[in-house]
């Protein structure tokens, strides 16, 4: 199983702190960003991984990052996004990578507090499809949000909506088995001119392929807003002092 980071993007919602720097290399706390999701998907027994950056300050995951020796990986993978055409966009760059394996995608802006190994196995039991990870929040209209029948079965995700059917968003950490990449092609740009990760799981939906999990901890955006940000370091920086 393959691990996917997502660290593109130009990180306007954090303008100006990413005035001369990628967010996803904005400290969190004691730590870079960009490391709580390659340790999360170390933790969870990924040791393969592909980080895909863009901007202009790509060359710096590089010089941060190296071939991951410090997480204990024997060789880390990059790819180049050239534009902000969105996250299955971006996905699409690493079929190659993938090698027909199935991927972990993981937002490089979202950290959690838990450990998805129990996830990892559980998707790894797949025959095929996908396994996406749902959070309840208070306020859910700024992301993906699940649509259940009286089964408790997702039966659609809908993007940034006005009246949330649910109170559970998508957390930005996708499962996907190889056809995602097939998916990816047939895909149209929406509206802000970008290809959607909603329609990715969306289709899977159609297709009956889509399962779920309920992620336990805490879940945080840092990338959504300066505000999510500082509200994030003081999230993680509560997390590690209480787990010391």
């Amino acid at each position: 199983m393959k691990g996917v980071i997502l660290a593109g993007g130009l990180g306007r919602r954090l303008h100006p702190l990413t005035k001369i720097t990628n967010k996803h290399l904005l400290p969190i706390y004691d730590e870079p960003m960009i490391y709580y999701p390659i340790k999360s998907l170390v933790e969870a027994g990924i040791d393969d991984i592909m980080i895909v950056c863009g901007g202009n300050h790509a060359g710096e995951f590089l010089r941060l990052l190296g071939n991951g020796r410090e997480f204990g990986l024997k060789h880390l993978n990059y790819a180049y996004q050239e534009h902000e055409g969105g996250i299955a966009e971006a996905l699409g760059l690493c079929e190659h990578f993938a090698d027909k394996d199935k991927v972990i995608v993981f937002l490089g802006d979202n950290i959690i507090g838990s450990s998805l190994k129990n996830i990892v196995e559980k998707f790894a039991k797949q025959s095929d499809g996908a396994r996406i990870l749902l959070k309840e929040v208070d306020d859910p209209t700024d992301y993906g949000v699940a649509k259940f029948n009286e089964s408790k079965d997702v039966i659609q995700i809908i993007e940034k909506p006005e009246m949330p059917p649910s109170n559970y968003a998508v957390v930005g950490i996708y499962m996907y088995d190889s056809n995602v990449f097939d998916i990816i092609r047939t895909l149209n740009p929406s509206a802000r001119g970008e290809l959607e990760i909603t329609d990715v799981n969306n289709a899977y939906l159609k297709e009956n392929k889509l399962k779920y999990s309920i992620l336990e901890g805490f879940w945080a955006d840092a990338g959504a807003s300066v505000e999510a940000y500082y509200q994030t370091v003081h999230i993680v920086r509560k997390f590690k002092i209480d787990k010391n």
